[in-house]
């Protein structure tokens, strides 16, 4: 599975270690992502998201409903 935010859309960035000497070597920052499940009352059954941490604020403030529209209008199954 793709460490991708199915709301946000948040994926890795790459960047820099940089050493005392400043050395640089490649290295990625993830996004904090959490597996969570989430009850849908209009479909009556839970469904189970991965998302950021932004991602569960935005469905506490949108609702999981139309973040579910959201993501489905994108073409993506869940």
């Amino acid at each position: 599975m793709s460490r991708v935010c199915q709301v946000t859309g948040k994926r890795p960035v790459t960047g820099n270690n940089r050493s005392h000497a400043r050395n640089a070597t490649k290295r990625r920052f993830l996004p904090n992502l959490q597996t969570h499940r989430f009850w849908v009352e209009s479909e009556k059954r839970f469904v189970k998201l991965r998302l950021s941490a932004k991602g569960m604020r935005i469905i506490d403030k949108k609702g999981i409903d139309a973040v579910l529209a959201d993501i489905r209008a994108n073409g993506e199954n869940v």
